[in-house]
């Protein structure tokens, strides 16, 4: 409705997750010592009144684009925050050993609502316009504050170590601490690294489709929708796998699987045979990823310390939000020179050389957990 052009529209999408990332970096350390409720809640209706301002300042005539990409960064950062403070929460309000379970929800729950979610937004835009649905999206934090404030039971405040105020060397502590672990420290990499090829490739993959192979819009989003099927299933099955084969087989196993699928994306023919390429390839990617996900978020719960979650967690979600910027920016200029179809299968070769990152060896594992004094972890492993 502001007749802004591609590249304003990128400009969007990178700005608000790179500078959102920027804009989070100081608030793990702020939310540790804070009951995680309330900055799960406060972050919902920053998110809220930040989507609200849209409409606001559309119908007074004043909508622009500095404001959308104002938005755009506040809404990044209130995201990374709240998905820290959610997983801190979580450890808190749920039995280590039905951790996966809920995880394993979780996921299911995301790739529900992706499932379904594009379809009904897409609709919404077209019989009532682009503002209101903004409006219900705004509406939908609303919602998810009054759910949270619905949660039963008391959070204890956590307790405060080192320093009573926060300083500089704060703001790095949940890298340090990442980097330090020898469980968490290659999960990292792998993760940062497998998530931003992945997304780097999704804008070159739509050029693809819908402009060299002439798929039309329908078609485009088939392929994309129905494969978040597997995505469910891979969530769903996470816990029975874990219990019938250990949950790090089967983390390192699908990390290694999901490694595999995407270089078949450079191969796409125009017509029907594409079209059950891209849905085959994507069903075997999204349900490794659906299966792979919950695995790590309880892994890394379980390998962090109590006291060193949320700054954990905020420091993972600002590296692959910065990561991904920075991949998409620079997938952007190599599919400039080589094409859309090269560059995708470059991310595709790069992929496959991801599993090196995971980790191989468990005793390293056993041993920094048993210094941690995580003795039931180092059973469970």
């Amino acid at each position: 409705m502001l007749h802004c052009g591609p590249a304003q529209v990128a400009m969007l999408a990178a700005a608000g997750r790179a500078v959102g990332a920027l804009i989070a970096v100081p608030l793990g350390p702020w939310m540790e010592f804070r009951r995680k409720r309330p900055v799960m809640m406060a972050m919902d209706l920053t998110r809220f009144a930040a989507l609200m301002s849209v409409p606001v300042a559309f119908a007074l005539g004043r909508l622009s684009f500095a404001q959308l990409l104002l938005v755009s960064m506040v809404t990044a950062a209130a995201d990374i925050a709240f998905r820290a403070a959610g997983g801190a929460y979580l450890k808190a309000l749920v039995p280590q050993a039905d951790l996966l379970i809920a995880n394993g929800r979780f996921e299911a729950t995301t790739w529900t609502s992706t499932l379904v979610g594009p379809p009904l937004g897409g609709a919404a835009i077209g019989l009532f316009g682009p503002v209101t649905t903004v409006v219900a999206d705004a509406v939908s934090y609303l919602l998810s504050a009054l759910g949270i404030r619905a949660i039963g039971g008391t959070e204890a405040r956590p307790e405060r170590t080192g320093a009573p105020r926060l300083r500089a060397g704060d703001l790095l502590a949940g890298w340090r601490y990442i980097l330090n672990h020898p469980t968490l420290r290659p999960l990292f990499f792998n993760a940062i690294v497998v998530n931003g090829l992945i997304m780097a490739s999704e804008p070159l993959l739509a050029v693809l489709l819908l402009d060299h192979l002439g798929f039309t819009p329908w078609q485009y989003g088939l392929v994309f929708a129905l494969p978040c099927i597997g995505g469910l299933v891979g969530a769903r099955m996470a816990h029975r796998l874990a219990a019938r084969y250990g949950q790090r087989k089967v983390l390192l196993t699908a990390g290694v699987l999901r490694a595999l699928w995407p270089l078949g994306l450079a191969f796409v023919p125009p017509g029907v045979p594409g079209i059950l390429l891209v849905i085959a390839v994507q069903l075997g990617l999204v349900t490794c990823i659906g299966l792979f996900n919950p695995m790590l978020a309880t892994y890394r719960l379980d390998h962090t310390a109590p006291d060193r979650v949320a700054r954990t967690l905020a420091a993972w979600s600002i590296s692959s939000s910065a990561t991904i910027a920075v991949l998409t920016a620079l997938w952007g200029l190599l599919a400039t020179v080589t094409g859309p179809r090269t560059a995708i299968g470059a991310a595709g070769v790069l992929l496959l050389a991801t599993p090196l990152l995971l980790p191989r060896h468990g005793s390293a594992i056993r041993k920094k957990l048993a210094a941690d004094g995580g003795q039931e972890v180092v059973d469970r492993v």
